[in-house]
């Protein structure tokens, strides 16, 4: 408790801009995007299963939410989708399908992290030289403004704010000197989040800097965007509710079949990186991750919310500000409920420079360089995958760059299997040229190349013992090979002796 509700106060102030932009980049209406973050914080972490992750409406989903809304005519259309989306997700995790979570390698996990991290820091560099007005964009390389991630740093470098740049500078120093000893050491300061003092100090300086150099004071347009709401009644009176009369359109139906896959495997991403940076490295059951998240896509939706998925950026967040429990992710939705409500004055003062300067710091542990220089001496088994990762996110998405990454590692993965199909040596003890092949256990058609090359290679007069002896399965592609191999031998002018290995009929002979 100690340690998380310092968590859950630095990952709401990470979520609240995101949630708010994220709502824009998709066409929703500014509210959508908070009660997604509410709901991820109030009801998603205590379904979860995962004692760090947390939920609230993602970047990744922001261009099928804009086509969606478009696709279906009204927003309020479109929420009946991410209901349907959220029973579908239920229905995935009753069905055990969480497991499609275990088969991500960790090169590529890894590697997604580490583009999570460059992306950071590279998106957040604008808003920490005051050059950019709106503090999300896409996480794609691309942007919907059509500039692109290196473009807006350049744009942001000709229109920079020297008011923005010194909060920032400061906010970042601030929170270096919070990663040092002699601050976690000492029992007052160590219980205090850097990210506070950074949002206290960034709207003193700001607010000073009004009154000495009025020129280089932060514009309301690099400041906290909240909605302003008076009164509850506001709240109610901003509510978008599902239309049920669409249920008859078919192209509904295949919107929630698209959110409902696309959300499920960016939250088995999310927490499968997440308990590889877990110090306690607990593990989150995936399936009823998928529940979770289903149910939070219900009562979003009903509420006229966005769909929501588990976030690596504010999940980061999170652990990085010390958290050890869900009670920060708890903890933030309970935060974001009461700026909804009652902070907007407040929190519109909030330079967004400061904010910059936390996710930089963010960025930076995801993305250390120690992490390329690990993963370089495991061999390019784990290097490739990891990097092809990186590079493939930082360019397009998330889920394009898994995709290539675990392609790639799968490469690796059948190549490591066909090699490992079989035992190579020649016998000693018997007439010289004699080879002996010991078939592996479990010999699959995936084995089928390495061994058809391998009895291809013996030249006239070689003596081939081809063992299956400690074989409990040989795939029926193999053993046609092997027949083949068998019925040409003599030809070949290669003696070969089979052990345990049955034949079978092969088609044409």
């Amino acid at each position: 408790m100690v340690k998380d509700l310092p968590a859950g106060l630095v990952v709401f102030l990470v979520a609240l801009p995101l949630c708010l932009g994220i709502s824009l980049a998709s066409g929703a209406p500014l509210l959508a995007g908070l009660i997604a973050g509410i709901v991820g914080g109030l009801v998603v972490s205590w379904v979860s299963g995962s004692q760090l992750s947390v939920s609230g409406p993602a970047a990744g989903l922001t261009t099928i939410v804009l086509a969606g809304i478009q696709q279906a005519g009204s927003y309020e259309a479109f929420l009946v989708a991410v209901v349907m989306a959220g029973a579908l997700q239920i229905i995935l995790g009753s069905l055990k399908a969480g497991v499609i979570g275990m088969y991500f390698p960790t090169s590529v996990i890894r590697g997604m992290l580490a583009a999570i991290g460059l992306i950071l820091i590279l998106k957040q560099i604008p808003h920490f030289l005051g050059g950019d007005e709106d503090f999300f964009e896409d996480l794609n390389f691309f942007q919907p403004d059509g500039m692109n991630t290196f473009s807006s740093i350049g744009r942001a470098l000709g229109e920079l704010q020297p008011g923005a740049l010194l909060i920032g500078i400061f906010s970042l120093v601030v929170l270096l000197s919070w990663e040092r000893p002699f601050i976690k050491r000492n029992k007052v300061l160590g219980l205090v989040p850097g990210a506070l003092i950074v949002v206290v100090c960034s709207i003193i300086i700001n607010v000073v800097l009004g009154s000495v150099r009025p020129e280089w004071q932060v514009k309301t347009t690099h400041l906290v965007k909240l909605p302003v709401i008076s009164s509850v009644n506001d709240v109610l009176g901003s509510l978008r509710f599902p239309d049920w009369s669409v249920l008859t359109n078919g192209n509904i139906y295949i919107l929630a079949l698209t959110i409902g896959i696309v959300a499920s495997l960016e939250s088995l991403l999310s927490v499968e990186a997440v308990d590889k940076l877990d110090p306690l490295k607990r593990n989150t059951p995936t399936s009823r991750e998928l529940i979770a998240q289903g149910t939070g896509n219900i009562i979003s939706g009903l509420l006229g919310g966005l769909p929501l998925t588990a976030v690596i950026v504010r999940s980061s967040a999170n652990i990085h500000a010390g958290a050890a429990s869900r009670i920060s992710a708890f903890f933030h939705g309970i935060l974001l409920l009461m700026a909804v409500l009652f902070l907007e004055d407040v929190l519109n003062l909030i330079p967004l420079s400061a904010l910059a300067a936390v996710l930089l710091m963010v960025g930076y542990k995801l993305t250390k360089p120690t992490l390329y220089l690990t993963q370089w001496r495991l061999g390019w088994a784990q290097f490739l995958p990891f990097v092809v990762t990186v590079g493939v996110i930082l360019f397009t998405d998330l889920l394009k760059g898994v995709g290539v990454g675990l392609a790639v590692a799968a490469f690796y993965i059948l190549k490591a299997n066909a090699e490992s199909a079989y035992f190579f040596h020649y016998e000693p003890d018997h007439q010289p040229g004699t080879v002996h092949l010991k078939l592996a256990e479990h010999v699959s058609f995936l084995n089928k190349a390495a061994i058809t090359t391998t009895l291809d290679r013996f030249k006239p007069g070689t003596r081939v013992i081809l063992d299956g002896s400690d074989s409990v399965s040989i795939d029926y592609d193999v053993l046609e090979a092997i027949e083949n191999y068998r019925q040409s031998a003599k030809d070949r002018g290669v003696e070969l002796i089979l052990r345990d290995i049955p034949q079978v009929q092969v088609l044409g002979h």
